[in-house]
């Protein structure tokens, strides 16, 4: 496959407050995630469910079977432990990377999400190398995204335009959106 920038705009470094940069620091430094629990049985196979259909979705952009897997479990979970929903977050590796690990947009932003380097030296430990883990990028992205979505009280459209350095641009919120829909589940909205 021939190189491709990715999508990522020139999201802007933020001065973040103590309690803030404390905050998203705790949550990225917390361990890999652990295998699903789920309080019952109904839970565990709409989990199961996902898994299968996304898993299907996906093989033409991740063909291998085993990452495949490990990219949609780490996907879940991240998500879920940032109160991001699922679909969202598949939706915006699609614009973002089209799902590719090593992508690197103009403006130096790495991995799946494309997570910009000063992220790595303002809340992990430096090592902006570390984003193109698929995990670590995945747990600073689903951050970040939450970061943003709380600073936008809400507001999805302007945190997706924050997340991609184009706040209050229509472009971009809106592609996400529609990829979104691409990967819901039947019967989701």
């Amino acid at each position: 496959m021939p190189w491709q920038a990715a999508w990522a705009g020139a999201q802007i470094e933020e001065p973040l407050a103590d309690a803030v940069r404390t905050a998203l620091s705790s949550a990225i430094a917390n361990d890999a995630p652990p295998r699903p629990r789920f309080d019952n049985i109904d839970a565990r196979l709409r989990y199961l469910a996902w898994l299968g259909t996304m898993g299907e979705r996906l093989k033409r952009r991740l063909s291998e079977p085993q990452t495949r897997t490990e990219f949609l479990e780490t996907l879940w979970y991240e998500s879920v432990r940032a109160g991001l929903e699922p679909a969202l977050v598949l939706g915006l590796i699609q614009v973002e990377s089209g799902f590719r690990k090593y992508a690197i947009s103009l403006a130096g932003a790495r991995g799946y999400m494309q997570v910009m380097p000063f992220w790595a030296r303002l809340i992990g430990d430096g090592n902006a190398s570390r984003l193109f883990h698929m995990q670590t990028n995945l747990r600073f992205g689903c951050v970040i995204l939450r970061h943003y979505l709380d600073a936008e009280r809400g507001d999805m459209f302007m945190a997706l335009g924050r997340y991609n350095g184009s706040r209050g641009q229509g472009d971009y919120p809106r592609a996400v959106f529609a990829c979104r829909r691409q990967w819901l589940m039947a019967g989701e909205a």
